[in-house]
């Protein structure tokens, strides 16, 4: 029988002592080391991504409505010391702003920022995994961990050197951009040479939940040292992310044969250009492995890739998606600053820590949106409901999230829940999913076009989204938020003509009993 061809890798330096190897530890040890080590390697990346959405509301300086709302409330909230939530007492004393961020073209210059590092990250992702395919992920991964942690660091340093240069601001988030795209493939492709096809849309919503995780940590990290000036909110998620690049470094093994495992009734293929899992049976014959091998030899084009069904579908629905996730995961906390909630305005902590209830609310999200589409095996079925349904949640959350600290929670819970399940969804399962129909063509290669097709537009959607936000939010919120709506709306109707399909294929198929006996 053909063997598959993979990077022949040494162990890690970590590996070095006996007790940590076969036979001393199980194939199980150490899958779940993989597990821990790729989802922490992960959310130590999305930590390091917070730090700018926690300082936005301390680099602009406040707005005419901002400080004519507190002062006409007379923020006479409890004293900042006192309890868990903190108000600001005196906007014109905390908000002096740092330029080039203060003034009235503030919000725009933070856009441009968020826009420069999203565009160099989706330009990133092209390359990042055709790089990782020739040499060792391990070292490829640390890597980009250690390059994002060092210009982490060298943006907070702007606030020590008093350093007031656009570019240099911008400069440091391309190249940080570029590091942090090395991430995303690295962890996909080692998680799939260690995990055979299972129960994908829980197994992978579950370990997808390192982004809010992540989201969490770098927000919490971030707010709690904001007191003490904005650049040791850059500066500890940076040294963060290097210590934990170091472990990967030390511990995190690429692939099970490497340490001498073999895994048993599935070999799993694991292109890190797709970023997606492909499981290849051991039973098929060796002419048809190599029929299969001759043609897979040859990558699918572009274009044509475009052309498989469902693709264009789900690449279009994720950019509109991603656009509205990471319009929250970028402005949030500023949105909360400068938006009084009972009658008063939270302090800068206060905020960037309450933003986290939409990342717990991800969390969920993602663990939920997996297990419904495992269940009733219909991924564009799930997206659609979870999207339309998270339409009432925003227009909720604008409108009466400003009533009471507990009404802003819930709804903050929901909308991230809502919003964050199919972003989820479609970034792994649906993904992988789709590249693994590929092979019934004979094309392997497709997985990498296809998957990069995908997340590539969303994370150019990704990078539109803040931007938008950083000239919107000038003509008042109510125009931001119907700016997500309209793009979740987009990204639900794209995928109507799917669920067609999907509603279709499981009433032939007898699947959805209960369904055809509604529509009879």
């Amino acid at each position: 029988m053909m063997q598959l061809k993979t990077l022949t890798l040494d162990p890690p330096p970590g590996l070095i002592f006996p007790c940590l190897n076969p036979p001393n530890k199980t194939l199980k040890f150490h899958r779940f080391l993989v597990l821990i080590l790729t989802f922490t390697a992960y959310a130590a990346f999305h930590a390091s991504r917070k730090p700018p959405s926690i300082v936005k509301s301390v680099l602009t300086s406040p707005t005419p409505e901002f400080l004519n709302a507190t002062i006409s409330n007379g923020t006479t909230a409890s004293n900042s010391d006192k309890g868990s939530f903190q108000f600001s007492r005196n906007p014109l004393q905390n908000d002096t702003g740092w330029a080039p961020f203060n003034g009235p073209d503030g919000p725009h210059r933070l856009g441009e920022l968020d826009l420069s590092f999203l565009l160099a990250y989706s330009i990133g992702m092209y390359f990042s995994g055709h790089i990782g395919d020739t040499i060792d992920l391990r070292i490829f991964l640390t890597i980009g961990m250690l390059g994002s942690g060092i210009f982490v660091i060298f943006f907070g340093l702007g606030y020590f050197l008093d350093l007031h240069s656009l570019w240099f601001y911008v400069t440091i988030q391309v190249l940080c951009g570029l590091f942090q795209s090395v991430g995303w493939p690295c962890v996909v492709a080692v998680v799939g040479n260690w995990f055979e096809k299972a129960k994908r849309g829980l197994i992978m919503g579950v370990w997808n939940s390192h982004t809010s995780v992540g989201n969490i940590m770098g927000s919490l990290i971030a707010s709690s040292v904001l007191g003490f000036g904005w650049g040791w909110s850059f500066m500890l998620p940076g040294i963060f992310i290097v210590m934990v690049a170091f472990l990967i470094y030390l511990f995190l093994v690429v692939n099970p044969e490497n340490i001498g495992f073999e895994l048993s009734g599935e070999e799993v293929e694991m292109s890190v250009e797709g970023v997606a899992l492909v499981d290849s049976e051991i039973n098929d014959t060796e002419e048809s492995m190599e029929y299969e091998d001759v043609e897979s030899s040859v990558a699918i084009g572009f274009l044509e890739a475009w052309r498989l069904p469902d693709v264009a579908s789900f690449a279009f629905c994720l950019f509109f998606s991603k656009l509205v996730a990471y319009t929250f995961l970028y402005w949030l906390p500023f949105y909360i600053r400068h938006t009084a909630v009972a009658g008063v305005h939270l302090s800068h902590k206060t905020a960037g820590i309450l933003s986290t209830i939409f990342d717990i609310g991800g969390v969920f999200g993602g663990i939920l949106a997996g297990f419904i589409s495992d269940m009733i095996d219909a991924r564009a079925v799930t997206s659609v409901i979870f999207l339309f349904l998270s339409i009432p949640a925003l227009l909720l959350y604008r409108i009466y999230g400003s009533v009471s600290m507990f009404v802003n929670i819930a709804l903050m819970f929901a909308s991230g829940l809502l919003v964050n399940g199919p972003y989820s969804l479609i970034t792994t399962a649906v993904a992988t999913d789709l590249g693994t129909k590929t092979l019934i063509k004979g094309n392997s290669r497709a997985l990498a076009t296809v998957t990069a097709i995908i997340d590539g537009t969303g994370s150019v959607g990704a990078a539109l989204g803040p931007l938008l936000v950083g000239y919107i939010s000038t003509r008042g919120w109510n125009s931001v938020f119907f700016m997500l709506i309209i793009s979740i709306s987009f990204a639900g109707f794209l995928l109507i003509h799917v669920v067609k399909k999907e509603v279709k294929e499981k009433l032939n198929d007898g699947k959805w009993l209960w369904c055809s006996i509604l529509t009879h």
